[in-house]
């Protein structure tokens, strides 16, 4: 049966992942095609806090937009929150995305001439809800990542580790089944990313699902299960 946007907000069913991959491959055209993943098996339940490492093309940029309903495989399933992905049309992958899935990207994105408060709110837009519905899940994020002092302030104004809790509370804020961060570190001096690596084992700690995606292995380390990705295979799992 065909998922609505409607259904993604029903709660995940007792025992199911919030994310799993079978038999997932993606190709680009070419001559030959270029095979950037090749034949994923992954299954991350609530609750856990995971790390998938690669050097540069490994795949796990690829394994991210796949993972995040960005892109469609060339094969197998991808099921976010126990919803089958395939089934669904792309505004319903939209709709999939903004109440299941939180991202956070090395580059921060946000936008200079809005507050903290008004960037985390925004992130909100496509759940759809009164502005100040937003503004009060923003504020609550906020609070999360040790900010509410900085809520007023605009990222020009914020350090670097300032605006990356920033972009940690907008994808929160929607409270989604699972955050995934994209080298959450890797625009940040060693002291600084190391209070945010910490910052997301609170999160961890207090119940939110993270998939960290990274080069650097000692920041896989820092997580509790540590996935290696090389040629577009999974070829470690700390968990088997």
């Amino acid at each position: 049966m065909t998922s609505t946007v409607a259904d993604v907000d029903e709660p995940v069913a007792p025992g199911a992942p919030v994310l799993e991959l079978v038999d997932v491959t993606k190709e680009y055209r070419g001559d030959p095609p270029v095979v950037a993943l090749a034949g994923i098996h992954l299954r991350v339940g609530a609750g856990e806090l995971v790390a998938i490492v690669g050097a540069s093309g490994s795949g796990k940029s690829t394994l991210l937009h796949v993972m995040g309903t960005l892109e469609r495989p060339t094969g197998g399933t991808v099921r976010v929150a126990g919803r089958d992905t395939s089934t669904m049309s792309d505004k319903q992958l939209s709709g999939l995305r903004a109440r299941r899935l939180g991202f956070v990207f090395q580059q921060f994105f946000l936008l200079d001439g809005m507050s903290v408060l008004d960037n985390v709110a925004d992130g909100l837009l496509y759940r759809g809800g009164r502005i100040a519905e937003r503004r009060s899940l923003a504020a609550v994020a906020i609070e999360r990542v040790g900010l509410s002092h900085r809520s007023t302030h605009r990222p020009n104004q914020l350090s670097g580790g300032e605006q990356q809790r920033t972009a940690i509370a907008r994808a929160l804020a929607g409270r989604p089944a699972l955050v995934m961060a994209d080298e959450p570190t890797g625009n940040l001096d060693t002291v600084t990313g190391a209070s945010i690596l910490r910052l997301l084992r609170e999160l961890h700690d207090d119940g939110t699902t993270i998939l960290v995606i990274t080069h650097d292995r000692d920041v896989a380390a820092a997580m509790d299960r540590r996935i290696e990705i090389r040629d577009g295979r999974i070829v470690h799992d700390s968990t088997t």
